[in-house]
């Protein structure tokens, strides 16, 4: 019987997928509310329930996007895989801010 996807995105062309049970680091399948069917992802570390993983690679500086919309920046280079947080994104909201 074949698993549902460990991460879910809401368009084609979305930066990151969300987490939809704990992802340990290794091959994982992304699922699409709108576009693609299941793509196979390598994740490279451990991603807990609810949190992101990078479906493309993202530049330093450069917008994230979720929903289809932008939702954040880069605040550091992040690979395709690679576990999307506070550590190395924030708030496209709050960009101005000091942090």
């Amino acid at each position: 019987m074949r698993q549902p996807p460990g991460f879910l995105a809401h368009y084609e062309g979305d930066s990151v997928a969300v987490a939809v049970r704990d992802i340990a680091a290794g091959t994982a399948q992304c699922g699409f509310l709108r576009g693609a069917d299941v793509v196979d992802l390598e994740v490279h570390q451990d991603i807990p329930l609810g949190h992101k993983v990078a479906l493309v690679d993202i530049a330093d500086g450069e917008d994230v996007r979720e929903y289809g919309v932008r939702t954040a920046v880069a605040k550091a280079a992040i690979r395709k895989g690679d576990y999307v947080h506070v550590h190395n994104v924030r708030s496209a909201r709050w960009q101005n801010s000091v942090a």
